[in-house]
């Protein structure tokens, strides 16, 4: 199999009127997909992939290939498109959004989603990053008879509450633009506060040592902000940055209870990525809720691009540590 040649899917799967677990209902819910590899006869090669903040299916399939991360040659991988990402159900192409659709909504869904479109029922992993990582740690934690394993890159089982202020902080940006109409929508693109959204959140998702080494390129510092930060959030509709804003606060498997006991009932083997200058997702976290689960690892990824060494498209070593780690913790 070359770099190119495996089986690849799109698709969408309507869901009618999906409840929400905070109540109330996602009308006309519209789940998108995309499949990479071949499900076998047994239906136990299968492991999904969601999506993170803002991105894409398409963002995230780098890491996707023979030599890649996730063999599609092995695996038959799943990309759900998260709610709020503007390709499912969103803000953006559904009338009367939620204001909050959670990530145990869109395991809900994806539940929905393997068993209608393939008959798939567990699991061999479930992999995430950032808050795609929030979302496996749900999918073991809501469904733990269908997960034999998940793998943790970047996120955590409880929003931490310094990320949750660093969200409020986003949050605060898009709800004070003049085009805001406050109730979760824009009469037109919010130009100045997404620019300020661009710039607060160059701050946090590279660490100070990434920074402090010139990784940024060293040059006319207003420029790396517009184009590196500013151009990507302009790409995306204002009111569903703000919906997966709200869904990342309340990233919690044990919502407004015991999370030392929700992560002891995890039976799925757990593998903890965080990046050792991860500002969202620290290692300490991931330390405290190991102590607590039943199977899992803590191993740090040893980089001083923060966030972003938990997606490292572009940073070699980086993608070479995540791929020998992930691969042995799949076999």
């Amino acid at each position: 199999m070359d770099d190119m040649d495996w089986p690849r899917a799109t698709g969408s799967l309507d869901l009618g009127d999906l409840p929400l677990r905070g109540g109330g209902v996602l009308r006309d819910a519209r789940l998108a997909w995309r499949s990479h590899g071949r499900l076998n006869a047994a239906r136990d090669n299968v492991v999904l992939y969601p999506t993170s903040y803002s991105a894409h299916g398409a963002d995230l399939e780098w890491l996707i290939g023979p030599e890649g991360v996730l063999d599609p040659g092995r695996w038959f991988i799943v990309i759900p498109e998260m709610f709020g990402n503007g390709v499912s159900s969103s803000p953006s192409n559904a009338e009367g959004y939620p204001a909050l659709v959670t990530a145990w909504d869109n395991v809900a869904a994806q539940v929905l989603l393997l068993r209608e479109v393939w008959g798939i029922t567990r699991l061999h992993a479930v992999y995430g990053w950032s808050m795609g990582a929030q979302q496996a740690y749900h999918w073991a934690a809501a469904y733990p008879e269908a997960v034999a394993r998940a793998v943790v890159v970047c996120g955590s089982a409880r929003t931490a509450v310094h990320n949750r202020i660093f969200l409020k902080s986003l949050m605060a940006v898009l709800e004070a633009a003049p085009e805001y109409d406050g109730a979760g929508g824009f009469s037109t693109p919010p130009r100045l506060a997404l620019r300020a959204f661009g710039r607060i959140y160059a701050t946090m998702a590279l660490s100070q040592d990434f920074y402090r080494a010139g990784l940024h390129g060293g040059g006319d510092l207003d420029t790396y902000l517009h184009d590196g930060w500013e151009a990507r959030y302009h790409q995306r509709h204002a009111a569903d940055l703000l919906a997966q804003l709200r869904c990342w606060e309340a990233g919690d498997i044990a919502p407004g209870g015991d999370l030392p006991a929700a992560l002891a009932a995890i039976t799925a083997r757990v593998l903890l990525m965080p990046g050792e200058t991860d500002l969202y997702f620290r290692v300490a976290d991931n330390a405290a809720e190991l102590a607590h689960l039943r199977a899992g690892r803590l191993v740090p990824i040893p980089s001083i691009w923060g966030h972003r060494a938990g997606n490292p498209a572009t940073t070699p070593p980086d993608a070479a540590f995540l791929r020998a780690m992930v691969r042995d913790f799949l076999l």
